[in-house]
């Protein structure tokens, strides 16, 4: 019996030891850094999937490569204002993650928020995006995508902002920057 509870302490203080609230990460780019801070505990899939990006500095050399503005929607019946970045070449991606919603997660696309970028549900990979202001369009339920199950939601830029800013104002056609900003680095923080 005293094994059993020895077994179990030391089970309990492991998970208590590495068990994280939040994992900071820093993104450099081209025209500054932005820091991050991603929510293991209420989106464990999608973060994994990031950090398997970003420990294998896969998102090194990629680009901040589409921004959503108020000009460029403004024929969209549903507007956005997004960047969107983390171009991984299709050979060196991961499978795709299944969708954990914001009814799951309970992180709903406010500005700042880091969501993965998808096609279908269950088609995200390495493609990411940060909300410039609040997003519920994006949410579970929102009507940016026709199926209804909006994105992923998993971190948020906790400084750095107006680097955000600074890439969405960058010269764009079709909402494709003419000259991507290149993220030269993503790691974690200790």
């Amino acid at each position: 019996m005293k094994k059993f509870f020895l077994f179990s302490f030391l089970n309990l203080f492991f998970l208590i030891s590495v068990a994280q609230k939040t994992i900071p990460c820093l993104i450099k780019t081209s025209l500054g850094d932005i820091r991050i801070e991603l929510y293991p505990d209420k989106a464990p899939v999608t973060v994994a999937n990031f950090l398997s990006y970003v420990d294998h500095q896969l998102y090194d050399g990629t680009n901040f490569y589409r921004v959503c503005t108020p000009e460029n929607e403004k024929e969209r019946k549903v507007k956005i204002e997004v960047i969107q970045g983390g171009d991984v070449q299709e050979v060196k991606q991961f499978a795709p993650i299944t969708i954990e919603t914001t009814n799951q997660t309970g992180i709903h696309h406010q500005d700042g928020t880091l969501s993965m970028a998808r096609d279908k549900p269950n088609s995200a990979a390495s493609s990411f995006f940060i909300c410039i202001h609040d997003q519920p369009a994006l949410d579970f339920a929102g009507n940016r995508n026709p199926d209804g199950q909006g994105f992923a939601a998993f971190g948020k830029v906790t400084k750095g902002m107006k680097v955000v800013f600074k890439i969405q104002a960058q010269k764009d056609k079709d909402q494709y920057l003419i000259h991507p900003v290149t993220i030269q680095s993503v790691r974690r923080l200790n």
